[in-house]
């Protein structure tokens, strides 16, 4: 995956995209910092996905400060990296997929309290990856035991 992102790098540079060729440079400057830390040569996709996800996160923490702050020219641009930076995530489960994985996981578990939701979510997650974001698995968790 590293390689494609470095591939996309390339031609994002030869078309003169400049928003993705920033995104690009930082999202691989991540990857190398994620190495130096694990103290490692390379990284797994699912560690590359992880990175990914947690760039993703930081731009739409961002959008929301921008809109929040009348910025709209700022939370433009955090948007269009976004997307560049969604075309690199697994697909996202639906919201139907996902409310099934958590009805059966609280069927399983016998969970029926808010005090069980960490069991729960933990469960959850096993059972679907990196395919949906933590926040919403905690929502309609949080909403069924409730």
């Amino acid at each position: 995956m590293e390689d494609k992102l470095r591939e996309d790098l390339k031609q994002a540079q030869l078309s003169r995209d400049e928003v993705k060729v920033a995104t690009l440079r930082l999202l691989l400057s991540e990857l190398t910092y994620t190495k130096v830390a694990k103290v490692t040569d390379s990284l797994s996709d699912e560690d590359i996905i992880a990175v990914i996800q947690k760039e993703a996160k930081k731009r739409k923490e961002s959008i929301e400060s921008f809109n929040k702050g009348n910025r709209a020219d700022l939370a433009s641009k955090e948007e269009a990296e976004l997307a560049i930076l969604q075309t690199y995530l697994p697909e996202q489960i639906s919201d139907e997929e996902l409310t099934k994985v958590i009805d059966e996981v609280i069927t399983n578990t016998g969970a029926k309290t808010p005090a069980d939701m960490g069991k729960v979510i933990g469960a959850v997650m096993g059972k679907v990856g990196q395919r949906v974001e933590g926040a919403r698995v905690s929502t309609l968790v949080r909403e069924k035991l409730s």
